[in-house]
């Protein structure tokens, strides 16, 4: 039997990253990776405001990049027996488009308008109109929000459409529809042109736009107009029906097989978010909570659907069936900042000297370019070197992890981080410690929130750059959640779980888990609870929860103070 091929193309937050896999094992053939030019020179966002877009083209472009790169590295032999392509994207990711499909961004007049690109996952520009949905919802007589935690976040679809549709009244009036990310992309490629007939994912619909079985589809036009006039009409023109990622979305067109030097049969698989997609290539198993660390975190569980409850979990990111894999609950949770955290004490601490070498006259700009490189790159692993050697008790620095706001559980993008316990002898390797201390205290609460509510967890599954790279935080995770957390051996998890649903979706498997077992990579590394450290990090988590309290109860007053003026 001759090799058979699929692509699995992971678009990221900063880059898109791309993989060819062999069917038979899973073995990465060829690897590309392409950083968004727009998005690199920090074009169309203002951290100020919270607000993060990125331009369409940087993600048609980038996908062009990466598969022509590793259709070159494997070979015209493995081109000819590449069967099937599917895609991962962050999310809520939406973006409007016109009747035909196209953003608007690639129409003339609106190239540079932010308001007319994907509003990345994110961007929280959209805090108030979150909180008149919750409102809204709150006094209906049905709850349509119970199957997203309960809590409708400013990261998410309707309240990222409604936000620009108020604030940009030419991209109001020339949109007719919105999609997600992970849904353009399929369409991009198998050629459509009309909206109205792009299949659209369970898993985004579900978990961000409010669709259910149990509401027919979408919440009715009714619950929309009442929230906002601005939102009459707007669910008609966009979906009744999802698909499953196990779906094909079509075949690739004619154009874009031309551009990428794919054969003409090549299936498209229907898109998901990374994260989950992320999960089935991490080989998630039922009740282990799988977690994606990156810039933020996305936290999966899967139940089998005869176990399933059909009482919601309160305050997570939503649970859909069949989100993950057909035939189960996906149920996902995270937190707003990861490696985010790690990224900003690092720019924190790096930009005085950045400053400073680049007016250096002693230092040459090649010499001192050199320098901060190097300085750059070595600063994160020493300090984790550092704080892993630093004696800590339970009166020590201690933050929490809401420094882009807190995803979940119970969603609230007004709340800010905050450190305590300082004196003269905090140090640089104290306060990172304290900030990793606070990720792994963030992801403790979420899988605290499953256990209280009747959703066992046995154990953990780690994946992404951080879970690799980082010992010391691993090590605290498992300490902190008193749990075993094992770490996948694959590089590309998200692009590899896109792999294993085009294979899925071409028909070379008959189920996603046929694919997880003959593709998946296993596991390298797994950590071990330290019984002698783990009453610490209970006392310390207990100092953890206390703090966030009175930082949310703060903050809520201060809003409230404020609303009132």
């Amino acid at each position: 039997m001759s090799s058979q091929y699929v692509i699995g193309v992971d678009f990221g937050t900063d880059s898109v990253r791309t993989i060819i896999a062999d069917t038979a094992d899973g073995r990465e053939i060829a690897s590309a990776t392409f950083i968004y030019p727009r998005w690199k020179k920090n074009l169309y966002c203002d951290e100020d405001r919270n607000m993060f877009r990125q331009h369409p083209l940087d993600y048609a472009e980038g996908l062009e990049a990466t598969v022509t790169a590793c259709l070159a590295k494997a070979g015209p032999a493995v081109a000819s027996s590449v069967r099937a392509l599917s895609v991962d994207t962050t999310g809520s990711t939406p973006c409007f488009v016109n009747r035909e499909g196209t953003p608007l961004a690639m129409l003339p007049g609106f190239e540079e308008n932010p308001n007319a690109m994907f509003i990345l996952w994110k961007d929280h520009t959209s805090v108030k109109e979150a909180t008149e949905i919750n409102d809204y919802a709150a006094g209906q007589p049905v709850n349509y929000l119970k199957y997203v935690g309960g809590i409708y976040s400013s990261e998410w679809f309707w309240a990222k459409m409604l936000h620009t549709l108020r604030v940009d009244e030419a991209v109001a009036k020339e949109a007719w529809s919105m999609v997600e990310h992970c849904d353009w992309i399929p369409y991009l490629l198998t050629g459509g042109n009309d909206v109205m007939k792009l299949k659209r994912s369970v898993c985004a619909a579900g978990h961000k736009a409010l669709w259910s079985p149990e509401f027919g589809g979408l919440p009715p036009d009714d619950f929309f107009a009442g929230i906002d006039p601005l939102l009459k009409g707007r669910a008609a023109q966009l979906f009744s029906d999802t698909y499953p990622s196990s779906c094909p979305a079509g075949v690739i067109s004619p154009e874009w097989a031309s551009r990428l030097g794919l054969p003409a049969d090549v299936v498209i698989g229907v898109g998901a978010f990374d994260a989950h997609m992320g999960a089935v290539g991490g080989q998630i198993e039922p009740y282990h909570l799988c977690k994606i660390m990156g810039t933020s975190t996305c936290d999966i569980l899967v139940v089998p659907e005869a176990e399933a409850s059909s009482t919601p979990v309160t305050g997570i990111c939503g649970q859909v069936m069949g989100s993950v894999i057909p035939g189960m609950l996906g149920m996902e949770a995270g937190q707003s900042a990861f490696g985010d955290s790690y990224a900003w004490f690092s720019r924190l601490l790096m930009e005085p000297f950045t400053e400073l070498m680049n007016k250096s006259s002693v230092a040459g700009q090649d010499l001192a370019a050199q320098l901060l490189d190097e300085m750059q790159s070595a600063l994160l692993p020493m300090l984790s070197q550092k704080a892993s050697l630093l004696p800590f008790d339970e009166t020590s620095e201690i933050s929490v992890d809401w420094l882009n706001g807190r995803r979940t559980p119970d969603a609230n993008q007004l709340l800010k981080s905050a450190l305590l316990g300082l004196n003269l002898g905090t140090d640089a390797a104290r306060l990172f410690r304290a900030i990793a201390e606070s990720t792994c205290f963030g992801a403790r609460s979420i899988s605290d929130r499953f256990i209280s509510q009747g959703i066992p967890v046995k154990g953990l599954i780690g994946m992404g750059g951080v879970a690799k790279k980082s010992p010391f935080i691993m090590q605290m995770m498992a300490n902190v959640l008193n749990m075993p957390l094992r770490i996948h051996a694959s590089e590309q998890t998200c692009a590899l779980g896109a792999a294993m649903f085009a294979a899925t979706a071409a028909g070379i498997f008959p189920d996603v888990q046929t694919a997880m077992q003959a593709m998946g990579q296993g596991f390298e590394t797994e950590y071990h609870p330290d019984p002698a450290m783990v009453p610490l990090y209970e006392k310390r988590y207990q100092r953890f929860l206390h703090l966030g309290q009175y930082i949310e109860a703060e903050t809520m007053a201060s809003q409230a103070a404020l609303n009132k003026n």
